[in-house]
């Protein structure tokens, strides 16, 4: 009876490295932390096309909204918005993500200018400076913000699909809603306050797998690259 739980779980280790070998070749298991607007609408639709380019690595994905501990949570790399100025990480960009006013297509209708929006809930994220960079950016004042506050920029973009507010937010991760009519864009102007980053300790240098999908995102996020400088 006192050898039954220290058998139950040697037996599930070896099950479990097993695992790692079934189809011949040792699996690695990569855990990642990525905030979550990129995970839902940009990385999320791409799993497959990494399961089928990278079939030995068991990936691990973890959701944030941009507030993450490497060291504590175990990550082997975190996908962030912002600067790249994080202390004690290795920050690499992945792709430049300008935010500009996205809503329904049915307030997009009633909007003839940066200042006609004014009238409308604007929906607000928790740094606070991006709408007034927005309408300096388009020459004019910006009005009284009293929308609501959500914490995710999916959540944003949720809310200005159905009607609640128009979000501040970057089209390349909603382009999907955009193509579809369920979102639209009244208007040129944008600010790219951050862009997306992959990083990583700088104390802990990544292993064939972390290199592997380094490789992979790098990759996939190019013809996103060229195509913001192109703009």
């Amino acid at each position: 009876e006192a050898l039954a739980p220290v058998l139950t779980e040697s037996f599930e280790r070896i099950g479990a490295t097993l695992d790692r070998y079934a189809d011949g070749q040792p699996r690695e298991i990569l855990t990642v932390g990525v905030v979550g607007t990129f995970a839902a609408h940009w990385l999320l639709p791409r799993l497959a096309a990494f399961r089928q380019a990278l079939p030995h690595i068991d990936l691990r994905l973890m959701t944030n909204n941009n507030r993450v501990e490497l060291a504590n949570e175990g990550l082997d790399f975190a996908i962030r918005y912002g600067d790249g100025a994080w202390r004690g990480v290795h920050a690499e960009p992945i792709m430049d993500a300008p935010l500009t006013p996205l809503c329904a297509p049915q307030i997009a209708e009633r909007l003839s200018s940066p200042s006609s929006l004014a009238g409308q809930t604007l929906l607000r994220s928790y740094r606070p400076d991006e709408w007034p960079a927005w309408f300096a950016m388009a020459g004019c004042d910006c009005p009284r913000l009293e929308g609501p506050v959500l914490d995710s920029t999916a959540l944003m973009a949720a809310a200005a699909e159905q009607g609640a507010g128009v979000a501040l937010a970057p089209p390349a991760m909603f382009s999907r809603a955009i193509a579809a009519g369920r979102l639209s864009r009244p208007f040129p102007e944008e600010i790219a306050p951050g862009r997306y980053w992959l990083t990583r300790l700088q104390s802990r240098d990544p292993g064939p797998a972390g290199l592997a999908f380094r490789e992979w995102l790098l990759a996939e996020a190019e013809p996103a690259t060229e195509n913001s400088a192109l703009r």
